[in-house]
């Protein structure tokens, strides 16, 4: 990776804590009940079959110096990921050609709801365009004056 390396991939590979951490246990059992108690609150106190969010907003150009800005961002996939509860996310709009997405969340075991709701929005909206090829794009000058080079499709095979 020429510009982002494997810095936190190596990093969480040389961790030494454990999953069975009774601090690490605590933490996460606080996090998983916050989460849940949030969507399934929210739930009840409106009536609702689900949350209907925006899954992320628009891509945003890579900054090379600064990194990107949206790392900032949480997304809205995130309590239903903690929580371990279903989200499901359809497209919405394109800004640029590049979709934009929509996430239903709902509570324990409502996934089948999830999916009607989900359904029925793609059904009534008609947003979502069948992916293209998209050629890659040329050489460039990165901010700091280095030429980027596109990135080299490779084809690799798991056996």
């Amino acid at each position: 990776m020429r510009y982002f390396g494997q810095e936190t991939f190596l990093q969480a590979q040389a961790a030494t804590a454990s999953e069975n951490d009774p601090a690490y246990r605590k933490a996460r059992a606080a996090a998983t009940a916050t989460a849940r108690a949030s969507i399934d609150n929210t739930l009840k106190k409106y009536k609702l079959d689900a949350v209907l969010s925006e899954t992320n907003g628009p891509a945003w150009t890579t900054d090379l110096i600064n990194g990107d800005p949206g790392s900032a961002i949480v997304s809205s996939s995130t309590p239903a990921a903690v929580a371990g509860y279903p989200s499901i996310t359809v497209p919405s709009a394109y800004s640029f050609g590049l979709p934009l997405g929509v996430s239903f969340t709902g509570g324990q075991w409502s996934e089948p709801r999830l999916l009607a709701l989900a359904y029925a929005f793609e059904q009534g909206t008609l947003v979502r365009v069948p992916p293209q090829f998209r050629p890659i794009v040329p050489s460039q000058t990165g901010p700091t004056g280095t030429t980027r080079e596109p990135a080299q499709r490779t084809e690799t095979t798991t056996r």
